[in-house]
């Protein structure tokens, strides 16, 4: 499942990025809802119908899993802002993950991919939760050989690359079609920033955006940025705000120290998008922090002690009204559900010969 391989619950190796195959299929666009700028593809994964058709599919089915029981969507659900609602992401066999499973959405606008970084594109990372053996479990020659023995994928990858012989360079290409096209925009925030609609926003979720803008006040877009024409809200970058941090400044998970081995580095974690983030609970990391109150809470009261803690956080003052404006605000951020991502299909889908 994708709970790896887009936010690094586990820590098997990362696929190293795949070369270009033979360019075959319907050119397709991705329509980019208001408030997002354009989608970053690569030179060598152009986006196709058939690509992302097949990507939908592998990305709803079990098959990908050793005991076919977890798909990407089992961590990434439609249903529940492409998250699973769990503090740490469940795999095959009930094994639990290390790290929160947070939104798929606008990945497709990530440098790097995994809490830590680890993979430099969505195609890198989408083999990695498949063959992580508390994720999925399934190795990759093991998924190709699956696949290759129903009669219906061989079809689809006939269609989408132009050969009945599969690759996981294949699966990873498809994979990342798919989630390319899964975006979080046309929020009221956008509505109202963006699309000129003065009143998209209450006056609660106004006063929070203030307050998210004020460097004095939340200074939370020195993170979370916001733009003139479009909002991420997200920087990219990996921050140590002292979440996971013990009584002695030390951390059990290092973060994106274990990638870079700078010191600077140690408990940094990349900063997520706000989007959709009203239905993607709990939040950070470690998903130790119930609910949208306690993560303003967290950040007033200035994050936990430790030698690499970011600079930006601080203690905060913020009244009780700001801290609920606050709230108000990032439960704004929510916007539709992309139409092509649901309703899932069936479990086992293609048929099976």
């Amino acid at each position: 499942m994708l709970m790896g391989a887009l936010v690094g619950c586990g820590t098997a190796p990362v696929p190293r990025a795949v070369s270009s195959l033979p360019r075959v299929g319907t050119p397709q666009t991705v329509r980019v809802p208001l408030g997002l700028p354009d989608v970053p593809v690569p030179e060598t994964n152009p986006l196709t119908a058939e690509k992302i058709a097949l990507g939908r599919q592998l990305y709803f089915d079990p098959l990908l899993s050793v005991d076919r029981t977890v798909s990407c969507a089992s961590c990434h659900h439609p249903d529940k802002g492409f998250a699973d609602g769990r503090r740490t992401a469940l795999g095959v066999g009930a094994q639990t993950g290390t790290r929160s499973a947070p939104t798929v959405l606008n990945a497709a606008y990530s440098r790097r991919q995994f809490w830590d970084g680890r993979a430099a594109s969505l195609e890198a990372q989408a083999g990695g939760p498949i063959a992580n053996p508390i994720e999925m479990n399934l190795p990759h020659e093991v998924c190709v050989a699956r696949l290759q023995a129903e009669a219906s994928y061989r079809a689809a990858f006939q269609k989408a690359f132009g050969s009945e012989v599969i690759s996981m360079e294949m699966v990873q290409q498809a994979l990342a079609s798919f989630e390319r096209t899964l975006l979080s925009g046309d929020s009221p925030f956008d509505r109202f920033r963006y699309g000129g609609d003065a009143q998209a926003l209450s006056p609660e979720a106004q006063r929070g955006l203030a307050v998210f803008l004020d460097p004095q006040k939340g200074n939370c877009a020195s993170c979370h940025l916001i733009g003139d024409q479009h909002a991420l809200l997200t920087d990219g970058l990996f921050h140590n705000i002292g979440i996971g941090a013990d009584a002695e400044g030390g951390f059990k998970d290092a973060g994106r120290f274990a990638e870079t081995q700078a010191p600077a580095d140690r408990g940094a974690f990349k900063t997520p998008t706000l989007r959709q983030i009203g239905a993607t609970a709990p939040y950070m990391h470690d998903g130790s922090l119930k609910t949208l109150r306690q993560v303003v809470d967290y950040y007033v009261g200035g994050g936990n002690s430790n030698p690499q803690l970011d600079r930006r956080v601080r203690p905060l003052e913020l009244t009780g009204q700001e801290r609920g404006d606050l709230v108000a605000f990032l439960e704004s951020l929510s916007g539709p559900v992309p139409p092509q991502a649901g309703p899932p299909p069936a479990a086992g889908a293609p048929s099976r010969q």
